[in-house]
């Protein structure tokens, strides 16, 4: 009987560290993964990934079932179909000094369709001649979120994760709408994790196009930063757990081909790996 209590008194212990664990304002790395042929959510530990109760976006119990990271099949680490936005032109370095910047983030949708998880590849569609990439963190939204405040905007965000903002740029500038050149199946690279507990607002961001740096720059450098960002499209459209925001791209992007390798690398959050292909 002692040793039962002993062993209880362990599991309200672990279980209460990982319920209150994020009102620390510690970081914790959340995965969504395939493994023995069945979908989990966990928490990544080192080299391991810990599983979890229920998805981060409710309250969460640790479990005794931890697998190695090379064993499981990382999945898009956000609920399935969730709404997804994207911040255009939020960074002055994009911009390039030929328009000033939005007075408040600019908004377009990209569809659920489009995302696809590290190593998945990037499918380059039949009839566009100028494919980009675009690095970005990416929001990932914690719980219902209606007419909130910039200052409220944490208690709504669950964390961040890399993000490759795939853009058709000839489909961009002729057609009217942006809903292929954005949208097309495949061009949503996100993850591998979303990390709760950093700070947003001062992450080194980083492209690498086969191997090479062709973006890095901090987030700090964001027109309009996070809280901004989730605040302004409350105003207008409900936020609820899962949904995603594309927060913008610095710098210069250039084209992708066949046969590339784009790793997007965000601090704390890990990398991005995707691969180029034609349809």
């Amino acid at each position: 009987m002692r040793t039962l209590r002993r062993y209880a008194f362990l599991v309200v212990a672990i279980v209460g560290a990982a319920l209150t664990v994020e009102a620390r304002g510690e970081v914790i790395k959340y995965a969504r993964f395939v493994v023995n042929g069945r979908q989990a959510w966990g928490i990544v530990e080192g080299d391991t990934v810990r599983e979890i109760s229920a998805p981060p976006f409710r309250r969460y119990e640790l479990t005794d079932r931890v697998h190695r990271l090379a064993d499981v099949k990382l999945l898009v680490p956000t609920r399935p179909r969730p709404k997804v936005f994207a911040v255009a032109g939020n960074y002055r370095s994009h911009l390039a000094g030929e328009r000033e910047p939005a007075p408040h983030p600019e908004i377009f949708f990209k569809l659920p369709t489009a995302l696809i998880p590290t190593g998945a590849h990037v499918v380059i569609p039949r009839g566009t001649k100028e494919v980009h990439f675009e690095a970005e963190l990416v929001i990932v939204i914690k719980r219902r979120a209606k007419k909130i405040t910039p200052e409220q905007a944490p208690r709504y965000i669950l964390g961040v994760t890399c993000g490759n903002d795939i853009s058709a740029r000839d489909w961009q500038e002729n057609d009217i709408q942006w809903w292929r050149a954005k949208g097309s199946d495949t061009f949503g690279p996100i993850g591998p994790f979303v990390v709760s507990g950093l700070d947003y607002n001062n992450l080194q961001l980083t492209l690498r196009h086969n191997g090479v740096v062709k973006q890095s720059e901090n987030t700090k450098n964001m027109v309009h930063n996070v809280n901004q960002i989730v605040s302004w499209i409350s105003q207008f459209v409900t936020l609820e757990p899962g949904d995603v925001i594309f927060t913008g791209t610095p710098g210069k992007t250039e084209a992708i081909k066949p046969g590339d390798t784009l790793e997007v690398e965000l601090e704390g959050v890990g990398v991005l790996r995707n691969t180029v292909t034609a349809e």
